[in-house]
């Protein structure tokens, strides 16, 4: 069984990445991701790995788990 990546929400969530995907409209890359309680959710790529100001601090909108 493969290890899938996983990565925590900056509110606190825990994510599964599922795969990389084309928005058929524009092609721009999205990212596919599965919810704790199995639901499924896209966004653009650009935005899952961007930085956000929170409280004047950089973070990562998704932080990678290491295993």
């Amino acid at each position: 069984m493969g290890h899938s990546q996983r990565f925590r929400h900056y509110k606190g969530g825990i994510y599964e990445l599922v795969c990389e995907a084309t928005q058929e409209a524009d092609l721009s890359p999205v990212i596919v991701y599965r919810a704790q309680n199995g639901s499924i959710w896209t966004r653009p790529k650009s935005v899952f790995f961007e930085m956000l100001e929170i409280d004047g601090k950089q973070v990562q909108r998704f932080t990678p788990l290491t295993v």
